[in-house]
């Protein structure tokens, strides 16, 4: 349960807070998955020392969720795909890997040519 100081912040920034029965995780899965899948790939392998560490934490994983991680419940898309060269004739670079986090998240993409 939220406190009534949290409640008030939220409802200060529009957003509303809709209660649900207490011992239901199912009522809400997608907030659900989206908590474990953000523990488990990347804050369960951190020692944490502070808020401004954890917010740089959960902004780098944001950024991979979003733009380099391929999601297998859409069809493996991504949610924000980088935009990619429009010439399809043009000869497949090489593949390189971009890390986050000091190598915890990594993701492989080829590169134009």
């Amino acid at each position: 349960m939220f406190t009534a100081e949290w409640r008030a912040l939220l409802e200060a920034h529009g957003v509303k807070c809709v209660p649900i029965p207490a011992h239901s995780p199912s009522c809400n899965p997608h907030a659900e998955r989206f908590v474990k899948t953000i523990r488990t790939e990347c804050l369960d392998h951190f020692v944490i020392f502070g808020q401004r560490h954890l917010r740089h934490l959960l902004k780098e994983f944001m950024g991979h969720y979003l733009s380099e991680r391929y999601h297998q419940g859409i069809g493996s898309q991504i949610i924000r795909p980088m935009a990619s060269p429009g010439n399809d004739n043009a000869p497949l670079g090489a593949i390189r890997c971009r890390s986050r986090l000091g190598g915890a998240l990594n993701y492989y993409c080829r590169t134009a040519a």
